[in-house]
């Protein structure tokens, strides 16, 4: 058989047409031994084309299509490890040598990196190929030598027939140039799909990237279909004359025996004080921690973990991360460790976590076990204000060449999907966009409705082309915060190619395709709460280190749902069954953070816990066995390090074992890597006592649990930013306020919803004035000034400018000396930031169009200044809330106010106070629209008037039937009935209107 070595998948951006996975499905169809994957100048779909040629039992080979800065191509082949070194190298250089998303290697860098490579002549861009298609066999001839100089018996020419007409004269031409220079050929097909049917995907992708429709873009597509994975049958005929160049492939593949398994990555060494190890100096730094009192429990512990992390190789991993954390704190910058490395003690003496895991029962092997020799995951919030200094403070040490950011792959979606392959299609502009916005966000719609001036055949084909090519790979981007650092030049391991942003790189691969392949990322992410909460404490000049810990007071806010801005419990669902849990401790807090989760709400453990927890239902365990892993979560599965407890008490696992039975439990493959722990667990819990039946039972919960759980470090390094900002709301609301409105977008709630509140809990609100308004909101006696940054067009570097420069004699000073752009400038008058000079907003407007930013004086002719009216109240303030996003004064419901009461039209207040199943009607301005995936197709509003907010509830055929009126209104009216349960209202809708009928 056959071994396909010119193959692209979609990570060709725009150009293949598969995903690797689909490739080597097919490939494992056509009993292929081998197959390479050689995308355009990358390796990014490496990992995923390994992970699937392991679980096909197919033997991957790696390399690229490599671009010259002439335009030409070759086809790079990996044979070992120097091979990659020298393959990562030169698609480094190609990348940086061209803008982004490009690739143009200058030749001279393949002199010294030929090593470890086999090369293709390539396709028809290769120098060889396309010199002969020219016939200027002289170029042809010095291409090759060339290509034979530098690569000598492993450079071959690559033959290739797809049934055009000249295919027979240009495979002759090159076996004739081989044979001319003693080189050896071998068949390629220049894959770029796995099946024959899949071509008009390719030609739709090839469409996108060129932004031109199929009509357009005709002479950049194949001329056929013939570009897909062929057996040696469907070869031989073409290459009859040349059988030796198709075993050829057979003895390129078994030279390219380099297989993707990095193991523990070279970080730098952080220096150490006298040169001690880096273990000894971790050991010191810890010991230095404890408490002066410490516990036998604590210093056990601490040899247990730093006994792990010896035995790991990590001791300098955790150095690393250590001085990152020392750099922030040393600026003042704050942050906290998140995730499972809050199981660790030595993250919690390093000051990484702020969780204590002995003071919270947390287990250390959720985060590092020695059974699991892999890199932790250690994820590290700042401040996302001053992020950027510990990003660049990490660059300054280590090199652009030995850190960067990890890559995203930005992905059609449903929107963006309908919105290139419409145009590509030649469907008309205004249709396409019709179609986009009457679709869901992440959902593929079965059709289209209300759009049949455009043929049903062709929406039909628009909608198939967006289902096939649903999360492809689009465009690259860069992670929000992963870093690889090394202590080797990145470009040996994995490649490197330049980001949107200035002076950014990333690396090839994702955060998952990082972890697959062992390699370590640190998050250095942005956390706007730490901005919030550093911001707060510096107006109020509290520590937020000493503040009280379990003041009632907090609790009592978080019980009432009083939460709008407070990170983690803010949400609807939070709001929902917070007045039930009644959290009164930090552990309360932790629940409730991980009881709103996918998992806990798939596995219906969140009704069961609520119940057990108000005593409306018994306490019970599937075994005595289990007790002691479920009693703090009372016999529910909340937390991930659960399953280790659970699989160590009912099966006789080992912590580590438990964690690997974990991953299991939440990996893409689950259901193949379960079969093994499953054969385990249940023999192990057999030997324990435990019924066949239970053991089953018990095991099914944690498939369904798995696979969303979250764990209780993570949360409780949640709770700790909960409780923070809870204290804040109490007992500084006017600063909390200020520095939520100043670090948005944040958290469920738009900015309105959050003044709103603000005013709700009778803080004044001052509005934007060009005298006293700084570009963020500040405090002014005892108020909230809105800032200039909230007035739209009036970017930083303006708002900046137009405080340092005040005050401002008139508008024609206001021009002078700015260059604040003239529709800011209108928008600066609409909202009323230019009211004190006493001139009327409309004539303000009239004096702009007319003034010019010399030094003349405003002259308006005579009589060409009509008497314009003044701004009324309503017209006044929906322009200021259209060009703010915030209404400052009235809520805009209370307009409406008087004619929804002669209704009996009830606002949020009147309500709540409703009895249980009554059929009443409410009104509001629609805050957030919800479909959770967990809630089978049920939709959620929320609604907010100026006393509060409403939430409704919509059965499937309610939204199905008013969804177009859901999607374009902002004010709505709902009939339905109330449903009171514990302290929470909702409107369980039937039917939605904007206006009464």
């Amino acid at each position: 058989m056959v071994v396909e070595l010119h193959c692209h998948s979609n990570f060709s951006l725009l150009d293949g047409a598969s995903h690797p996975e689909d490739l080597i499905d097919r490939a494992a169809e056509l009993e292929m031994p081998a197959l390479a994957l050689t995308d355009h100048d990358n390796v990014y779909g490496a990992p995923r084309f390994a992970k699937a040629a392991e679980r096909a039992g197919i033997h991957p080979i790696f390399g690229t299509e490599m671009t010259f800065t002439d335009g030409t191509h070759l086809t790079l082949l990996v044979q070992n490890q120097t091979g990659w070194a020298n393959l990562c190298y030169l698609i480094t250089q190609a990348r940086h040598n061209a803008p982004k998303g490009e690739a143009a290697l200058d030749p001279a860098h393949l002199a010294d990196h030929t090593a470890g490579l086999i090369a293709l002549s390539g396709c028809r861009h290769g120098a060889v190929s396309a010199a002969i298609h020219q016939k200027d066999y002289d170029a042809a001839i010095k291409a090759a030598q060339h290509y034979k100089n530098l690569f000598g018996d492993r450079y071959w020419i690559e033959l290739q027939h797809h049934f055009s007409p000249h295919h027979d004269r240009l495979v002759d031409d090159l076996v004739d140039l081989a044979d001319a220079l003693h080189l050896r050929c071998v068949v390629t097909n220049n894959v770029h799909y796995a099946r024959r049917e899949d071509h008009e995907r390719r030609d739709v992708l090839v469409s996108i990237r060129h932004n031109q429709s199929l009509d357009d873009v005709e002479r950049s597509l194949f001329a056929n279909s013939e570009y897909y994975l062929k057996t040696e049958k469907q070869l031989a005929p073409l290459f009859q004359d040349y059988p030796l160049a198709l075993r050829n492939t057979h003895r390129i593949a078994e030279q390219c025996q380099f297989t993707l398994d990095y193991r523990l990555q070279d970080l730098p060494q952080i220096e150490t004080p006298d040169g001690v190890s880096a273990q000894d100096y971790l050991r010191q730094l810890c010991t230095d921690a404890l408490p002066y009192e410490s516990s036998e429990q604590m210093t056990t512990q601490l040899e247990h973990e730093l006994a792990v992390i010896q035995h790991s190789g990590l001791s300098n991993y955790f150095l690393v991360v250590w001085d990152i954390v020392r750099f922030a704190r040393e600026h003042r910058i704050l942050c906290q460790g998140r995730g499972s490395a809050a199981n660790s003690l030595v993250a919690y003496l390093l000051g990484i976590s702020p969780i204590n895991p002995l003071a919270h029962n947390l287990v250390f092997e959720r985060f590092l076990s020695a059974e699991r020799q892999v890199v932790p995951d250690i994820d590290i919030d700042f401040q996302a204000d001053r992020r950027e200094e510990v990003i660049q403070y990490l660059y300054n040490k280590y090199g652009h060449n030995h850190a960067a950011m990890a890559c995203t792959f930005v992905t059609f979606r449903s929107r963006s999907a309908i919105r290139d392959v419409g145009k590509a299609l030649g469907i008309p502009p205004l249709w396409i966009e019709l179609a986009a916005k009457s679709t869901e966000r992440y959902e593929i719609p079965d059709d289209i409705a209300g759009l049949a001036l455009v043929a049903e055949d062709t929406w039909t084909r628009l909608l198939d082309m967006v289902k096939q090519i649903n999360r492809f790979p689009r465009h690259l981007g860069i992670h929000n915060g992963g870093m690889v650092i090394m202590g080797s030049p990145l470009s040996e391991r994995i490649p490197t190619e330049p980001a949107t942003m200035e002076d950014r790189y990333v690396v090839q691969w994702d955060k998952d395709d990082l972890e697959d392949m062992g390699l370590v990322k640190i998050d250095i992410l942005g956390l706007r709460m730490l901005s919030l909460l550093a911001e707060a404490a510096q107006i109020t000049g509290v520590d937020l280190e000493q503040i009280p810990a379990e003041d009632p007071k907090v609790y009592d806010l978080i019980c009432a749902a009083d939460t709008v801005g407070l990170f983690q419990v803010e949400s609807r669902a939070q709001v929902s069954v917070l007045p039930r849990l009644q959290p009164r401790k930090f552990g309360d807090l932790i629940v409730s953070i991980s009881l709103i989760r996918p998992g806990p709400i798939q596995g219906d453990m969140v009704h069961p816990y609520l119940r057990r927890r108000l005593g409306e239902e018994p306490i019970k365990y599937a075994h005595p066995l289990l007790k002691d892993a479920l009693e703090e979560t009372l016999g529910v599965i909340l937390f991930q390090e659960q399953v280790l407890k659970l699989a160590r008490n009912l099966a006789g696992f080992t912590a580590g074992q438990g964690e690997l039975l974990r991953r299991a439990l939440g990996s893409k493959d689950a259901a193949i890597r379960l079969k093994t722990f499953h054969e385990a667990f249940i023999n192990g819990a057999l030997d324990k006592g435990v019924p066949l039946d239970t053991a089953e039972n018990v095991f099914k919960q944690l498939e369904a649990f798995g696979s969303y759980s979250f764990p209780k470090s993570h949360a409780a390094s949640f709770a700790v930013l909960v409780y923070r900002s809870a204290w804040l709301k109490v007992y500084h609301p006017l600063a909390f306020y200020t520095a939520l409105l100043n670090h948005q977008p944040m958290g469920f709630w738009s900015p309105a919803v959050v003044l709103n509140d603000t005013k709700r809990h009778g803080i004044r609100v001052l509005p934007v004035d060009i005298r006293h308004s700084d570009y963020d909101c500040t405090v002014e006696s005892g108020a909230l000034r809105i800032g200039l940054r909230y007035v739209k067009g009036i970017g930083e570097e303006h708002g900046q400018q137009l405080v340092a420069k005040r005050p401002y004699r008139n508008l024609a000073d206001l021009m002078r000396r700015t260059d604040v752009p003239r529709r800011a400038l209108e928008n600066l008058i609409l909202c009323g930031a230019l009211d004190h000079w006493k001139i009327p907003r409309r004539k303000l407007l009239w004096q702009l169009g007319t003034t010019d930013n010399s030094d003349a004086p405003i002259r308006v002719e005579t009589g060409l200044s009509p008497d314009l009216p003044e701004l009324g109240g309503m017209d006044a303030a929906a322009i200021t809330y259209a060009l703010l996003g915030l209404a400052v004064d009235a809520h805009p419901i209370s307009a409406y106010r008087d004619w929804l009461d002669q209704r009996g039209i009830l606002d949020s207040a009147a309500l709540l106070v409703c009895d249980n199943g009554r059929t009443v009607q409410s009104a509001g301005m629609l805050v957030m629209r919800q479909a959770p995936p967990t809630a089978n197709g049920v939709r959620f509003l929320t609604l907010e008037d100026e006393r509060g907010f409403i939430n409704v509830i919509l059965y499937p055929y309610v939204y199905e039937k008013y969804q177009q009126i859901i999607r374009k209104s902002r004010f709505l009216i709902i009939s339905g009935k109330v449903q009171q349960v514990d302290d929470v209202t909702n409107l369980v809708a039937q039917r939605v209107l904007s206006s009464v009928t």
